[in-house]
């Protein structure tokens, strides 16, 4: 049976959401979840509200997905450990060091991949479970087709969200919030900018980086039929009231597979922006899918009537079959749950009837009247002697007590063998100062005095090098050159991406810059030596670990760190560093400009795209390697010029220069300005977050 999954942000939406009808909760316990703006659980909650669901047959997936600093990796293994001796039934995690503690101290509980893994094609999946993640959860911007692609082809199970908020940049991948207040949507402190106001080259009362709420109730059959594992409903942060309707209007889709307009009203009342969209879904990805929240009251009648679906008693969940014994040796009741947990109580000696005769038929109607329990009844047993009688009373203690025998086994769970995660190796920092890597993101950058320079990597995109096979072998037999993949590539566009990479490797090409794990078994498969970009949110030292047993050459510490954490990483394998460059914010499946004009115009160099807030700060747009996918990139440009002995301090192998709407005349000049650094500029250029890091 399909999970249907719901949001618990507190001890009351997690009551609403098992009373209605999911199969499975998922809620985050202290500061290392990506709702830490919710209520959430404690320590001391976490043991009840997992009894609560187990005892109605409702799983928990403790959410830890956020990243995660090495001074916090003690607080991480405490929190498993906690979620383990509570019974939790998974865990919800981003961060591959993360994943790897988990499987070391809690192998048993199945570890799920969170959609901040940004898990959009099969051979991401794959390596998630070579990883030993059981589960996936797939990125939001993938079509039917995709989906039932890699349902098809999955090794292990898939989670595909049907309901609630849509970022509109891939889960993961946004920087937005970090880089304009310092809260991390990778930390679970979003402020959400994108629902903010922007305009095209000046700024406008307009949100074109705010989508509608994701809706796929229709399609609840085809996702089944496809093999999907579990839906997922969003809402953490949402009240109560929401999640037991949005849970109850997809418990009754499943169970009856047909949506009503009554059902869809609901919805629509609970929240939404200007209506939903399946645009994803569909393929139908345009502006169509823009929506805002108006600000309209909530109808009291329906609040309250969605507070009686978990207020007014309970829903009866579980399915129990008893066989009710009154005999001249004595009377029993026992009770059987789905699972083959059995119960028995002895009752009375029952008595020599004088008027009323006890027949099975009776016995069972009273033992059926299993109302304000969580156990629904579907089978009574009886065996019952003639010209006997026992009080209906006892008959009702008996249900009573053998039902609350139940309910304490059920609340009991599999004490699991906890272990000792193994001691990180310390790697002592590289002395002296770092080498040069360089990226491109045109051909018009690579120009002659970049060429000339001396760089330990040069970084070309490669639908640059493809573009032109004389400039692919020139620039391999310059030496140290490296293809950057775009971060993402879909399973429909993987054949041409594979093809290209084994063209590249037959002139000569040796290494590859990835971002991301979907692609780094198509660029092992083509035989290259694989580096690490930043789309790999690589932000302790458990992560580098999982790098290097991955085998990759070098790593990329995530921009989110400030200098004394990426020193103080025990660096596994070769750590680079972006030192300069307009720092990419977001990546979107949705064409900016597109949906700016209605056709796409993002190969236009001459005038280059961006959106300005109300601040009048600037986000100037461009493409993701060669499709239309948008990535948003920061007004200001980050820059350690000046400063390169602090970054020398780190043990870095590298910092890299990262050149984006730079044309070659800006390219000569900021090579020029390595050489010999020039006065910070506050007013064109940002620390980043490298001094002030990230809540």
């Amino acid at each position: 049976m399909i999970e249907l999954l719901s949001p618990a942000g507190s001890m009351e939406s997690l009551r609403s959401a098992v009373q209605n009808g999911a199969n499975a909760v998922y809620l985050g316990v202290g500061a290392f979840n990506a709702r830490q703006s919710a209520k959430n659980f404690t320590p001391e909650t976490l043991p009840e509200a997992v009894k609560y669901c187990h005892i109605r047959g409702v799983a928990v997936h403790l959410a830890i997905n956020t990243l995660v600093s090495d001074r916090e990796l003690p607080k991480v293994e405490e929190l498993i450990r906690q979620g383990a001796s509570c019974g939790v039934d998974a865990f919800i995690v981003q961060d591959l060091g993360v994943v790897q503690l988990c499987r070391q101290i809690a192998p048993k509980i199945p570890v799920h991949g969170s959609t901040q893994m940004t898990v959009h094609s099969l051979p991401g999946v794959q390596l998630c479970a070579a990883m030993g993640i059981k589960r996936v959860v797939l990125s939001r911007e993938l079509s039917r087709e995709e989906i039932r692609y890699i349902c098809a082809q999955s090794p292990i199970e898939i989670e595909v969200f049907v309901h609630g908020a849509l970022c509109m940049c891939y889960s993961g991948q946004c920087y937005l919030s970090a880089a304009i207040g310092g809260r991390s949507g990778n930390r679970g402190r979003c402020a959400q900018p994108c629902r903010q106001s922007y305009g095209y080259t000046h700024w406008q009362d307009k949100y074109p980086l705010s989508l509608k709420d994701n809706c796929l109730v229709h399609y609840l059959a085809e996702l089944e039929a496809m093999g999907v594992a579990s839906l997922k409903l969003e809402g953490r942060m949402k009240r109560p009231e929401y999640v037991a309707t949005v849970t109850a209007v997809y418990r009754k889709a499943l169970d009856e597979m047909r949506v009503t307009p009554a059902m869809m009203e609901l919805l629509t009342s609970a929240f939404n922006r200007q209506g939903f969209t399946d645009g994803y879904y569909t393929g139908k990805v345009d502006k169509d899918m823009l929506g805002i929240r108006e600000d309209t009251e909530l109808d009291p009648k329906f609040l309250q009537a969605a507070r009686n679906s978990y207020e007014a008693g309970e829903t009866q969940l579980v399915d129990v079959r008893f066989r009710g014994v009154v005999t001249s040796q004595g009377s029993s009741l026992t009770v059987t749950d789905p699972q083959g947990r059995m119960c028995r109580v002895e009752g009375p000696m029952p008595e020599l009837a004088r008027s009323v005769v006890l027949t099975g038929e009776m016995l069972a109607q009273r033992i059926a009247k299993t109302g304000g329990t969580p156990y629904r009844c579907v089978e009574v047993r009886t065996q019952v002697d003639p010209g006997l009688i026992i009080p209906a009373s006892a008959i009702n203690a008996m249900r009573r007590d053998v039902l609350n025998q139940l309910t304490a086994l059920r609340a009991r769970h599999e004490e699991h063998a906890l272990r000792r995660p193994r001691p990180l190796p310390k790697y002592p920092n590289p002395k002296g100062l770092p080498g040069l890597t360089i990226q491109v993101t045109s051909r018009e950058q690579l120009t002659p005095t970049l060429l000339n320079s001396s760089c330990a990597m040069l970084y070309v995109p490669l639908h640059v090098m493809v573009s032109s096979p004389r400039l692919a072998r020139s620039l391999i037999q310059r030496g140290r050159v490296a293809a950057a993949l775009p971060r993402i590539v879909h399973d429909r566009e993987l054949p041409q991406l594979s093809t290209q990479l084994r063209e590249l490797a037959e002139m000569g090409l040796k290494d590859v810059l990835v971002g991301n794990v979907g692609l780094l078994i198509p660029a092992r498969e083509a035989g290259l030596r694989i580096h690490g970009d930043f789309g790999l949110n690589i932000f302790n030292s458990a992560s580098m670990e999982v790098l290097k047993n991955l085998e990759l050459a070098s790593a990329t510490a995530s921009f989110e760190l400030t200098l004394p954490q990426i020193r103080d990483l025990s660096k596994a394998l070769n750590t680079e560093l972006i030192c300069y460059g307009r720092l990419p914010l977001m990546l979107t499946e949705q064409c900016l400009i597109k949906n700016r004009t209605g056709k796409c115009s993002c190969e236009n160099a001459q005038a280059q795209p961006k959106l300005t807030d109300k601040t009048g700060a600037e986000f100037p747009i461009i493409k993701d390697g060669s499709s239309c996918r948008s990535v948003l990139l920061n007004g200001k440009k980050l820059s350690w010029l000046d400063r390169q002995d602090d970054l020398a301090k780190l043990g870095l192998w590298a910092v890299r220069l990262y050149f984006t709407t730079e044309n070659a005349k800006e390219v000569d000049r900021v090579l020029q300005e390595y050489l010999a650094p020039v006065p910070f500029d506050p007013g064109a250029c940002t620390r980043g977050l490298y001094l002030r890091g990230v809540e």
